[in-house]
């Protein structure tokens, strides 16, 4: 056993960070050598550091935090529940006031005729279960070899060994022996990186679903059993399908009878100007997934919601087995089903969805200008969700080699204006709470061209 020594009682946030906390996707070493970011509070669209300076958070957290960082509602919600009841399980045929009518709620707002509602706790738990769920149904209707689900590369779903498997981010599986067997992964439909030259839009959208078919059939249609799509991409670079994409693909997994998992983690309550991406864009799923936005993260909840067809399936299998055996301690969590209720009611309420329509076209024209900016290859954005690459030559789409760490670089100088960005490779990304408003969208944007003229003078540095 290694000795370490204690760290002092009296010693700063920081240090104790180091010294005790293993952060999700963060650079261990570079933790200890440079500290963490620690926030102290949050208020509106902005947080604020231990020294007091505020920062607009333009990813609303992680894509999440719709209602921004001092919803009182919210809080309320959660207080109340605690004191009337702090915690019950869902297991054995038990529930409360409150999953019921948060899964009521939910199964009135979906975007196509629903049946059910299961609750998890994550976004990855969301799909994990939504495979699970796959290949129980098909086991009970006697298909034991359709059991394949095919993702898309730039895809992501979460990080459990499912989950995490189902993307289609290289990142995601190093070193985690990923992905799992009975996993593909097709086109990642982005026209501006991956058309041809003289392709159409919809040429483009036709030979993306030409391929899908093509692998279904190389796979052998009797093993494939779902398809799993974000409408948007988001943490793949907020790629937006192309004109046509989803019409078509939709008619290669009708032929073979492949389920559709809509993956709406990101792109649910209201990112994409409708309630869901899957209004947006056409989708019609057999299974949506959901969460983030679902209690705009003040507490971890999500939702995997199923057709009518999975449900009796799953229901007969079941009975026939005794039982439903998968579920986790907190599904339907009381506290976290409350704040979830809470948070739908004041979408409605304030109409959330009708001020993202409102506010977004000052949004996008904005974020699009600086698509002439000479860093800038692409900028793809919908609703209050917006994905800008870097290249390093505009004409070829060259990108940066991933050791100069460009958008590190970005993420760095847009922090040192008070905006808080993700720089991943080339890909910038941002998703502003829904709640933003247009003085703060000016003010966002002016950070956002400062950080990028300084990373632009930092590429002038670099051989």
């Amino acid at each position: 056993m290694l000795d370490r020594p204690a760290t002092p009682s009296n010693a700063s946030l920081s240090a104790r960070d180091i010294a005790y906390h293993m952060h999700p996707f963060t650079n261990a070493r570079r933790l200890e050598s440079e500290g963490p970011f620690v926030i102290m509070r949050g208020d509106g669209i902005r947080v604020f550091d231990e020294a007091g300076r505020d920062y607009i958070d333009a990813m609303a957290g992680l894509w999440c935090a719709s209602l921004g960082f001092s919803e009182k509602r919210l809080a309320e919600a959660a207080y109340k529940q605690m004191l009337e009841l702090p915690y019950a399980s869902t297991f054995g045929q038990r529930s409360h006031p409150t999953v019921i009518e948060l899964a009521e709620k939910l199964i009135a707002m979906m975007p196509v005729p629903m049946s059910k509602v299961f609750f998890n706790n994550s976004g990855s738990e969301a799909n994990d279960s939504a495979a699970k769920l796959v290949w129980y149904y098909n086991n009970a209707i006697g298909r034991p070899r359709k059991k394949k689900i095919i993702g898309r590369m730039k895809g992501y779903h979460g990080v459990t060994i499912g989950a995490g498997s189902l993307c289609g981010l290289p990142y995601v599986h190093q070193d985690f022996d990923l992905p799992i067997p009975n996993v593909r992964h097709t086109d990642c439909p982005h026209f501006w990186r991956y058309g041809k030259p003289g392709e159409t839009e919809e040429d483009f959208a036709t030979r993306m679903a030409e391929n899908l078919d093509a692998l279904i059939q190389r796979e052998g249609p009797d093993t494939v059993a779902a398809f799993i799509a974000e409408p948007v991409q988001g943490a793949g670079g907020v790629v937006i399908p192309p004109r046509t994409y989803f019409a078509k693909v939709q008619e290669v997994l009708r032929k073979y009878d492949v389920l559709f998992i809509a993956d709406e983690v990101i792109c649910g309550f209201g990112r994409t100007g409708n309630m869901f991406g899957c209004e947006t864009y056409g989708i019609e799923p057999d299974i949506l997934t959901c969460a983030k936005a679902l209690s705009s993260s003040y507490l971890p909840i999500s939702a995997t919601v199923i057709n009518e067809k999975l449900y009796q399936g799953l229901a007969t299998q079941a009975d026939k087995n005794g039982s439903f055996i998968h579920g986790f301690t907190y599904s339907g969590h009381p506290v976290c089903a409350a704040v979830a209720l809470e948070t739908l009611k004041i979408y409605e309420e304030r109409d959330i969805v009708g001020h993202v329509r409102n506010i977004s076209p000052q949004f996008l024209s904005g974020v699009r200008r600086f698509a002439d900016h000479p860093l800038v290859g692409e900028v793809r954005a919908v609703g209050l969700m917006a994905g800008i690459e870097l290249v390093r030559d505009k004409a070829t789409k060259q990108p940066f080699d991933a050791k100069a760490g460009v958008g590190a670089f970005f993420e760095t100088k847009a922090k040192e204006v008070g905006l808080l960005m993700r720089g991943r490779g080339e890909q910038l990304v941002m998703s502003p709470p829904l709640i933003i408003t247009s003085a703060e969208i000016d003010d966002l944007l002016g950070r956002l061209g400062r950080a990028l003229d300084e990373t632009a003078k930092f590429v002038s540095t670099l051989a």
